[in-house]
């Protein structure tokens, strides 16, 4: 029996395909020249001359008087507003220019310039493509105007200034600074760092196009070149997990600190790059990643302003100064009529907006699943090699060296237990610099966790776990009173063992306490906190 489905397909066949708009990627920033009235005047001025340069015509002059205008040619529409207050002068444009090589296609630019209380200006640049295809495939890049207005205007943002330029990193001073917005919590924007490979003909070479990626993620991403004596002062100071060197590219998110998981800040080895598709893959990866994070790290309505809202805005203040003038009916109708319009097509980009935040709120479900799956995935993959080396007359871990020292140990953790064992910010946090004294100690009972508590987890084999002795003086046991709540992944869990040496000693140097959980999804034990007798209401 055919579905409803099935016989409306003919017809939908024959009916249009609907346009549906997309968000590709925001700019907001400070224009920090002096005096403050000519770098507003310049910087409407490279808007505007950008803008024509698409139209297929030239704009009224009204545009160029910094006026509210309206310019219409074919499918290149261009629109402008202005609302000057006492206390307020905002200054928008939204301007359509059709896709040269895809039919259909329609990008859409809004920027506007917003200054209250005659303080510094503000800037914020929008980026939408509206679009039939089922399917968008782009490599995204800031409008060309950026680079005009970096140039001529000075844009800041998170204290950095828009340049067209990688930063290099070459001396402490440098390094200082790097440090200071590598680990600021304020920080908005993501850090792409570069380093150089291998000496060629006594040079060494970057392994990316840095002109290509500075100038399509001007704005939107910080790029900074690491020479390899900071490499090594990063490895030392956040340890190789986090680090980046040898040719290598990595994207800081903000975020970022010494207690991190390093998995969440995208590396990108040399040898990844030293291969034409692959590089190429890398620089789009990372164009798009800089283009979501400006999206995903700025509010629409708080820290973005939309044209629709500035234009309703302006013809509420239109309305308003007919009915207290002595304007006839005819004006005010025709304002109203044009409010009406106006409103309607915000209703149309509210829908258009609100598919959008439908389909990424899909594509990440998606991603979600994709990435649920590959941890099972994973997880199988780490137990089958687990029973080979077994099965070969091995003991996993069994030549494994240990840490000697706590600034080797989350390193170790990383490197050789992932997958298995994970440590959470809290137990980072908990192993930078402890009193208790027994590195090696810990890190065995991290391996016992990691192996036999684990595979007992799995139901490889009947291993008691409560009061079991993992070494002589040490045993797991269920933390009873001492259990308690902590969030993981999103998640609600609660950690209901611990490992434990004997006495009942509170000697932070010879007391040890390692308290988790386990993971039914990723099948890892999750590590809460550690090395330290934990405080709670029952201790």
């Amino acid at each position: 029996m055919n579905t409803f489905r099935d016989a409306l397909a003919p017809r939908a066949v024959q009916m249009p395909r609907v346009v549906r708009e997309h968000e590709i990627l925001r700019v907001i920033g400070e224009i920090s020249m002096e005096p403050r009235d000519e770098a507003v005047i310049k910087a409407r001025g490279e808007i505007l001359k950008w803008v024509q340069s698409r139209c297929g015509g030239q704009l009224p002059q009204q545009a160029w008087n910094g006026e509210t205008f309206d310019y219409f040619s074919g499918g290149r529409n261009s629109v402008g507003v202005r609302i000057q207050e006492p206390q307020l002068d905002v200054w928008a444009v939204r301007a359509d220019d059709p896709d040269k090589s895809v039919a259909g296609r329609v990008w859409t630019t809004e920027v506007v310039i917003s200054r209250v209380d005659n303080g510094h200006p503000y800037f914020n640049s929008r980026l939408i493509v509206s679009s039939q295809e089922d399917q968008l495939y782009i490599e995204p890049a800031v409008q060309g105007f950026i680079r005009k207005l970096s140039e001529n205007v000075a844009l800041i943002r998170d204290g950095y200034r828009f340049v067209l330029d990688p930063i290099k990193i070459e001396s402490q001073v440098d390094y200082d600074w790097f440090r200071k917005i590598l680990l600021d919590p304020n920080r908005s924007l993501p850090i792409i760092v570069l380093t150089t490979g291998r000496p060629v003909d006594g040079h060494r070479q970057l392994l990316i196009n840095t002109v290509n990626l500075c100038k399509t993620t001007m704005g939107i991403a910080v790029v900074v070149i690491l020479t390899s004596e900071f490499c090594w002062k990063l490895s030392e100071e956040f340890g190789q997990q986090r680090s980046v060197f040898g040719g290598a590219v990595r994207v800081y998110l903000p975020g970022f600190s010494d207690e991190s998981n390093p998995y969440d800040h995208r590396l990108f080895l040399a040898n990844q790059l030293s291969i034409g598709k692959e590089k190429k893959f890398v620089l789009q990866w990372l164009r798009n990643l800089a283009a979501r994070e400006s999206i995903k790290r700025t509010r629409l309505g708080q820290d973005v302003y939309s044209f629709s809202l500035i234009r309703n805005a302006s013809l509420k203040f239109l309305e308003k100064n007919l009915d207290q003038s002595d304007a006839d009916e005819s004006e005010k109708l025709q304002a109203a009529l044009t409010r009406i319009k106006a409103l309607e097509d915000t209703i149309k980009s509210l829908e258009n907006e609100n598919n959008f935040y439908i389909d990424e709120h899909d594509k990440i479900e998606k991603r979600v699943e994709d990435a649920e799956k590959l941890t099972c995935a994973s997880a199988f993959r780490i137990q089958q090699l687990q029973d080979q080396i077994k099965n070969s007359g091995s003991k996993p871990d069994e030549s494994l060296a240990l840490p000697d020292t706590w600034a080797k140990f989350g390193d170790w953790c990383d490197k050789n237990l992932t997958g298995r064992l994970i440590l959470s910010s809290s137990a980072r946090r908990g192993v930078k610099s402890p009193e208790f004294e027994d590195v090696q100690l810990t890190a065995r009972c991290l391996l016992w966790l990691a192996n036999e508590c684990r595979e007992s987890r799995l139901g490889q084999y009947n291993l008691p776990l409560r009061e079991v002795q993992i070494e002589s003086g040490v045993r797991n046991s269920h933390c009873g009173r001492d259990e308690y709540e902590t969030t993981w992944g999103g998640k609600r869990y609660t950690v209901d063992w611990h490992v434990k040496n004997g006495g009942n000693t509170r000697d932070p140097s010879r007391c040890l306490r390692i308290y988790y959980f386990w993971d039914t999804a990723s099948q890892q034990i999750i590590i809460a906190d550690m090395p330290a007798h934990r405080k709670t209401d029952a201790s």
